[in-house]
């Protein structure tokens, strides 16, 4: 057996039983049930395996949903960011911050509304990657003679057949050209139609134009900007445009770290902190944190002043089981737990708690003042934080997911967190993980579903040796096998075998489990 000075492992206290409580989703009294243990200290190796068996964390308290039984099942989710594109409305909320901090323009039409919405899919997402790369303003004096002749042509007619239109209508060409300076999809361009067969043509309409030469003089526009003189040139001699350099969507990096003007109205600043009062950064910064916390708790989740406090705020966000580590081949900020602040101008608007594992960032908890909730900060730390597991990942290759916590099918509220893909759940029975596209179809007809199809698949990591499980008593160290001999009430057995079913064998034989 092991001496207490040996001790460099996880210590874990398991609750006997299953906790009830009152379901934050769906507000069911009694509704919502789970095992937990309490971690008096964790190393991040283990909190990874524990989070790929369904396990999360609140402060110290590590729990893990009983899936088939709970009002709410929760399926741990995670995105993978070294494929991930953002969408058009990711896109969007980074466009409206950079504008925020260029020029302080601040656009407060349902913000907060944007990653609820499910609807938000790239389905057109040739049309708009490509509006998006180009910031086309096409001046009508780089066309060609021909080309501008006939744009002309076909304005004088339209002045001669519909006055009364003309503060109203612009011509299709110069339509064109404003959809594509202003950043908007070209199908939203007015095209006058064909009439519908026994139906009499408007005459004081111009004639209707033919999808195909639509579709070729957007694209000399194209050409035009990437190269007004020799390529332009090229296309009118031999009648056919060359072909067109390949546009790629600009990168979420990209996105985010887009340059600003000298004289930008705000600064931004992220500082990734430790979680530990040892840190003077975080010592110091800890006070106006924590100010942020309760005004965020008090207007977003109506909190009452006694249900945030300090104590309360440093239970949840700022204690961690986790022992921070610095291996040589790790990231150069190490493992553990962090506070993620964006900083504008000087101050703190929003915190991102973060556990950095060896195989993902793991999300914890946001908050943020509601006074800049036009910023949709929600979205924008996700994206931030997918960007900076791939900035990890480059000298940590191993470090590759970002995990968003729990994926409630049941919840509109908490759907959102499928729009960043691609992305995978957690098989509740088996713990492999399956494309989350594969999943929604059964969670559409049962709130619980096992994704793995392969009905002869087991828990591959289940316990196997309960004897093996390492438990701590009266300071010292010893296998369950050792221990139980000791043991008279029979409903140890049971509780120990519970907790070796659910952390599975490798961690019950690495952690420590605390029996009095």
């Amino acid at each position: 057996m092991a001496s207490w000075n040996c001790l460099s492992s996880s210590i874990v206290e398991y609750c006997e039983g299953a906790d009830f409580y009152c379901c934050g989703y769906c507000k069911n009294l009694e509704g919502s049930r789970s095992n937990g243990m309490w971690a008096h200290s964790m190393t991040v190796q283990d909190y990874q395996d524990l989070i790929d068996r369904g396990w999360r964390r609140s402060g110290k308290y590590v729990y893990k949903p009983i899936m088939n039984q709970t009002c709410c099942p929760q399926y741990t989710i995670r995105c993978r960011p070294l494929q991930f594109q953002p969408s058009k409305s990711h896109k969007k909320v980074l466009k409206k911050v950079l504008k925020f901090l260029a020029k302080g323009e601040i656009l407060r039409r349902n913000c907060e509304d944007e990653p609820m919405d499910s609807t938000m899919e790239d389905s057109v997402a040739g049309d708009f990657a490509l509006i998006n790369k180009l910031d086309i303003k096409c001046d009508l004096k780089m066309l060609s003679s021909d080309l501008k002749e006939s744009l002309e042509s076909e304005e004088k007619k339209k002045e001669k057949n519909s006055k009364t239109e003309e503060s109203n209508e612009l011509t299709h060409s110069q339509a064109i050209e404003d959809k594509l300076g202003s950043g908007e999809p070209l199908h939203s361009i007015k095209v006058h139609m064909v009439p519908k067969p026994g139906k009499g043509a408007d005459l004081s309409k111009p004639p209707c134009r033919k999808a195909k030469e639509i579709r070729k003089e957007r694209k000399m526009l194209k050409l035009m900007q990437q190269n007004p003189a020799g390529e332009f040139e090229s296309f009118q001699a031999q009648g056919q445009p060359p072909k067109a350099k390949s546009n790629q969507p600009k990168s979420l990096e990209d996105l985010i770290f887009e340059s600003l003007p000298e004289n930008a109205s705000h600064k931004l600043e992220v500082r990734l902190v430790p979680v530990s009062f040892e840190d003077p950064e975080f010592k110091s910064s800890f006070s106006q944190s924590f100010s942020l916390y309760v005004k965020y708790q008090m207007a977003i989740h109506q909190d009452s002043p006694h249900e945030c406090g300090k104590t309360q705020f440093t239970r949840f966000l700022c204690s961690s089981p986790l022992e921070a580590e610095n291996p040589p081949n790790g990231p150069e900020c190490g493992y553990g737990s962090f506070h993620q602040q964006y900083w504008l101008d000087g101050k703190i608007i929003a915190v991102g708690v973060i556990d950095i594992l060896p195989y993902c960032v793991s999300s914890v908890y946001l908050y943020y003042d509601p006074d800049y909730s036009f910023l949709s900060l929600g979205v924008y730390s996700a994206l931030r934080e997918i960007a900076f597991t791939r900035q990890l990942h480059e000298k940590t290759s191993q470090l590759s997911y970002y995990y968003m916590g729990f994926y409630i099918h049941s919840c509109p509220k908490m759907k959102y967190k499928g729009q960043y893909r691609p992305s995978d759940l957690l098989c509740p029975e088996t713990y492999v993980w399956v494309p989350i596209e594969q999943c929604l179809p059964s969670l559409e007809n049962s709130k619980y579903c096992r994704f793995n199809q392969d009905p002869e698949a087991v828990d591959e990591g289940r316990s196997k040796e309960p004897d093996r499980v390492r438990v701590f008593h009266k300071k010292a160290i010893m296998p369950y096998g050792v221990y139980k001999k000791h043991q008279k009430d029979p409903s140890e057995e049971a509780t120990v075998l519970q907790y070796a079913n659910l952390v599975g064998q490798a961690c019950s034989e690495r952690m420590l489990l605390f029996r009095n």
